[in-house]
């Protein structure tokens, strides 16, 4: 089966300029991914005559299929429709059907229907006009040689109902496609490298139809397995047949499936156990609480939060020792286990956890460089402290160390002890 291939062109001085985000082509591209029609560019050009000729011409020799958004407008630097027309080598004309529409949305308005506006209606004679319910930008749909070029508005809300009511369902039955079928499993406590290393011989050994991509973030990598075939039924027990055959090489590092964030899987897991948590933040300064309670619900077992920034605070509201700070400072084991006891009793609460380290930019010595975070979990069985090294980045070390700790409380409740950043 032919594989379609689709290619996005976005069009606007204002996004290459940085004044507005696309988000049409992340939308754009989810839904074409659902019917089996693969994104294999995204282009964004400017109000130019001559690169968006240039655009349209690279497009159809890479792409069955060309979606393109934006300069449909009244004003004059919208360029897309003239260029469409010069394009494909035909005239503009006054399209009987799009100016019915047009003059209804601005008597429904109550407004005057301008030259400028009724001029909307005039489309290319070799496009099908698309129906915009919602706006005054009709939609085109261009054919030449088993190849479609789709125009749009830019404006995300048009695009979307446009694409739904009219695109999708004309492309489904236009182009023969494949079903794409995807699955992300989420690990986390372990590189990238080290996670492919572990899985390599399970990754050689799938399905042709089967893919794996890495997509690795702060803290963890997620794996997306895509098949591709004639039967989403089919294809989605044999993902799950390959998920089951990793398991037994990665499953410890395994938290979650496609929208799973960790704070939920640990906010879960405390839950289901009926236990309480507390959190003592120096270094993470109140992050690590802000993920847990980004939580709905997550007050069943969140009671609170310290952030003894300065060191009298770890003592007078953690009871920190003096001698343990004096002798082996803030950032150090000691202290973060002190920290983490300290908070639990202080809550009374199934779970204590802390973090102390030096975020940076500045502050780092030789002995303890910017980067170095201590965090620790107490239960009312053990303390179990880790030391990290981090990076440069204060931001992102805040962020690290937060979800580093989620994960230290995972592994704890899944009876698991072993970390591997």
């Amino acid at each position: 089966m032919h594989k379609t291939k689709a290619e996005i062109i976005t069009i606007g001085d204002e996004i290459l300029y940085g004044h507005i985000l696309d988000t049409n082509s992340k939308w754009i591209s989810e839904e074409l991914d659902n019917i089996g029609i693969k994104v294999v560019r995204k282009t964004t050009i400017g109000d130019k005559r001559e690169e968006l000729l240039q655009a349209f011409s690279e497009a159809e020799s890479r792409a069955d299929l060309v979606l393109i958004t934006g300069g449909l407008g009244p004003t004059n630097d919208d360029l897309t429709k003239p260029c469409l027309a010069e394009y494909f080598n035909c005239e503009i004309k006054m399209n009987v059907d799009a100016l019915a529409e047009v003059a209804a949305f601005f008597e429904g308005k109550g407004m005057e229907l301008t030259e400028p506006n009724k001029q909307q209606a005039a489309l290319p004679i070799c496009s099908e006009f698309l129906s915009n319910k919602i706006g005054t930008a009709p939609g085109m749909w261009f054919k030449r040689n088993n190849k479609v070029f789709v125009s749009m508005p830019g404006i995300p809300r048009e695009m979307q109902i446009l694409m739904t009511d009219e695109v999708l369902p004309r492309a489904r039955n236009f182009f023969d496609t494949d079903i794409i079928y995807h699955k992300i499993v989420k690990t986390i406590g372990i590189g990238e490298s080290w996670l492919a290393d572990k899985i390599k011989d399970w990754e050689s050994n799938l399905p042709e139809h089967i893919a794996l991509a890495y997509l690795p973030s702060l803290g963890q990598v997620k794996l997306r397995l895509t098949a591709v075939g004639n039967d989403r039924g089919m294809l989605k027990d044999e993902v799950e047949k390959q998920i089951d055959r990793l398991k037994p090489l990665a499953g410890k590092y395994i938290f979650g499936y496609n929208g799973d964030q960790i704070q939920e899987v640990v906010g879960g897991m405390l839950k289901n156990n009926q236990l309480t948590l507390a959190t003592a933040e120096s270094c993470t300064g109140g992050y690590l609480a802000h993920m847990i309670t980004s939580v709905p619900g997550s007050s069943a077992y969140f009671q609170g939060s310290v952030i003894p920034y300065h060191n009298d605070h770890k003592m007078n509201l953690l009871g920190v020792k003096q001698n343990t700070l004096e002798e082996f400072g803030a950032v150090s084991e000691q202290t973060v286990i002190e920290m983490a006891n300290g908070v639990r009793k202080k809550f009374n609460t199934g779970i204590g956890v802390a973090t102390s380290g030096i975020a940076g930019p500045d502050g780092g010595s030789e002995e303890k460089p910017v980067g170095t975070v201590w965090i620790a979990i107490s239960t009312d069985k053990e303390t179990i402290a880790k030391k990290l090294q981090l990076w440069k980045d204060r931001e992102i070390n805040i962020k690290a160390a937060s979800i580093a700790v989620l994960n230290l409380i995972r592994i704890t409740l899944s009876k698991t002890i072993e970390i591997r950043n």
